[in-house]
């Protein structure tokens, strides 16, 4: 007796470029576009929810410390998009400022297949994407935050390049301070939970440090760590 069975298609490169920090791809497996830096999958269009709570969790932190009205958050890492579409369907914020390092990425954003999750979004008035690596972009940035919202790696231990390591580090995490706001908060998502990051932030001078578990199809959860500059 003979049986099916449904093979997964293989995936499609949609486009294929050599940026600043190596090879990036956009690849289409099924319904799933798919994002690739130098040979690592970063993310795809699957689910979001932890994109999302990255954003609600920085929210909820500020509310919780009588944040300011309509705060400005600094997204760092445009990726598929999840980020940036649910904070600007959120009319709290009053100014969106994502930092992305890689123009392909951008580019699929304004005019390629990613614009379906964010064309709405990159037409608020209050987004601004801003061409930059982020941890240079928080070392020279003279302007400040009420929020940082962190996803550019798979966490402060998986980082996408030994570049990004130095983010995660005493002196990176002082510079996110320096550009927060006093009150203002941190939160970076993660693959998985660092109990050694979360003594980094202590280190550093951030309260209320936490990190908030994000339950996933398998396997280990995904997190977001967060912590507050002192007031």
């Amino acid at each position: 007796m003979s049986m099916a069975y449904d093979i997964p298609e293989a995936p499609e490169v949609l486009d294929r470029r050599e940026g600043p920090y190596g090879e990036v791809v956009l690849r289409r497996h099924g319904a799933l576009l798919q994002i690739i830096a130098n040979g690592c999958f970063l993310m795809d269009t699957s689910d979001g929810r932890s994109e999302r709570r990255l954003v609600d969790a920085a929210l909820a932190a500020l509310d919780a410390s009588a944040g300011p009205p309509a705060p400005h958050v600094l997204i760092g890492g445009l990726g598929v998009g999840f980020s940036l579409a649910h904070a600007a369907a959120q009319p709290c914020w009053g100014r969106i400022t994502v930092v992305e390092r890689e123009p392909a990425v951008i580019d699929w954003h304004r005019s390629g297949p990613l614009s379906e999750l964010s064309r709405q979004a990159l037409a608020d008035p209050r987004t601004e994407v801003v061409a930059a690596d982020l941890t240079e972009f928080v070392n020279e940035t003279s302007d400040t935050f009420d929020a940082l919202c962190l996803d550019i790696d798979n966490g402060p231990g998986w980082t996408v390049t030994e570049g990004n390591e130095a983010l995660y580090a005493a002196s990176g995490l002082a510079s996110c301070a320096r550009v927060l706001r006093p009150g203002g908060v941190l939160a970076v998502w993660s693959a998985e939970p660092s109990p050694e990051f979360e003594e980094t932030l202590r280190n550093a001078g951030f309260q209320q440090v936490r990190t908030e578990e994000i339950p996933v199809a398998r396997g280990v959860p995904d997190v977001v760590h967060l912590g507050v500059r002192p007031g």
